[in-house]
């Protein structure tokens, strides 16, 4: 495995020759079932490593790395729109998965350079159902495009007008998803549209109307499941900028993209379950999920993984202990001297306190697993000198 410091560095150099660019790396990975995703928290390295480039000529051109599977939709513009104040062309260069939110970054760029396996995917925003109070139960994901597929359904497909039947059902909607997170559909579903847009509409080359509209469309509303998978020649049929790289570009491209996959290992997914076989607790650290690569620095996120077995534990088990002092046959306690009495007082009531901890730790180990948990402890961008 490459060290820290050089994970794709000669093959970045390798790129930048060949493309006559300078290329960054943004790669989140996805390594089952702690992946990393398009965050805010990325844009501050990545500038770090904008203000680092070094161009020779007065062309200045810029090719970001990319590869994730999505994330916080509302990060894609703030990196383009900070990228294209240091170059005057901005390409994207995907080997395989740039889904979502990074789907939405490529539509940024002015050439998607996709190779034979790239993916972009669907665009449309989920969100989760917003909650009052605390709940035990984990928080409904909604996607914003399925709730105008559903209203569209009831008007269009099952033909139902009648206002007094709308209101019924809008009022069972409301009750099952929540007004805020209705009101939270609304500013998403006319938001990812304006975002789509600025982006398309901030390359060099200008689309029409018609076409930016078209792609807008297909990517939020027609195609109908979000796990979809657009391939190059779909991409284009779309109306996207894909260039296809040539055999040379598309080989270097494989190849840095599997140093990343084998150092982050993404085919080597973890099992809570065979971890914890003999343990309740198990903390995997510094476990790296993302990284930003150029020729000059690298940045990787880091977080600690800790896993749990839930189990289900009797609520409040009283546990009562009464000690007494048990002598043997034939020795009276009168005859035992009472400093030695007191000190064998004073142990069996150390003992009483501890006992019923030891005893609720062996109900807690015997009580039947429901299930395991798995939560990342903090984690941040850590730069590698």
């Amino acid at each position: 495995m490459p060290t820290n410091k050089h994970i794709g560095k000669e093959l970045v150099e390798k790129i930048e020759q060949k493309r006559q660019s300078k290329v960054i790396v943004y790669f989140t990975g996805d390594r089952h079932p702690f992946g990393a995703r398009i965050a805010e928290d990325a844009v501050r390295p990545l500038y770090d490593h904008l203000l680092n480039l070094e161009f020779d000529e007065n062309d200045k051109r810029i090719d970001i790395f990319l590869y994730s599977r999505g994330g916080d939709v509302s990060v894609p513009w703030r990196i383009v729109s900070m990228i294209r104040e240091f170059c005057d062309e901005f390409n994207v260069l995907i080997p395989y998965r740039a889904q979502s939110a990074a789907t939405l970054l490529s539509m940024g760029a002015d050439n998607i350079v996709m190779g034979k396996k790239a993916e972009l995917g669907p665009i449309d925003p989920t969100l989760v159902k917003a909650t009052i109070g605390e709940t035990a139960v984990p928080p409904q994901e909604i996607a914003v495009e399925d709730v105008s597929s559903f209203l569209s359904f009831i008007k269009e497909r099952a033909n139902i007008n009648d206002q007094d039947a709308v209101a019924s059902i809008l009022d069972s909607l409301i009750n099952q998803i929540g007004p805020l997170t209705l009101g939270s559909v609304n500013r998403q579903h006319h938001h990812i549209r304006l975002v789509a847009r600025k982006l398309l509409t901030s390359r060099q080359e200008k689309l029409d109307e018609e076409k930016i509209s078209t792609i807008i469309e297909t990517l939020t509303e027609k195609i109908y499941s979000h796990g979809h998978a657009i391939g190059r020649r779909e991409a284009k049929d779309i109306g996207l900028p894909v260039v296809y790289p040539d055999e040379k570009l598309e080989n270097l491209m494989w190849e840095l993209y599997l140093k990343y996959e084998d150092f982050l290992k993404l085919r080597e997914p973890i099992h809570p379950e065979l971890i914890l076989k003999d343990k309740d607790r198990y903390q995997i650290e510094n476990m790296p999920i993302a990284i930003i690569e150029s020729t000059k620095k690298l940045h990787i996120f880091k977080t600690n993984i800790e896993l749990n077995k839930e189990r289900n534990v009797p609520p409040n088990p009283q546990i009562n202990i009464n000690l007494g002092l048990q002598l043997p046959a034939g020795v009276s306690l009168q005859k035992i001297p009472q400093e030695v009495q007191q000190i064998l007082n004073q142990l069996l009531n150390q003992i009483s306190q501890m006992i019923p901890g030891i005893v609720q730790q062996e109900i807690e180990r015997q009580s039947p697993v429901m299930g395991i948990k798995g939560r990342a402890l903090g984690g941040k961008w850590i730069e590698e000198i």
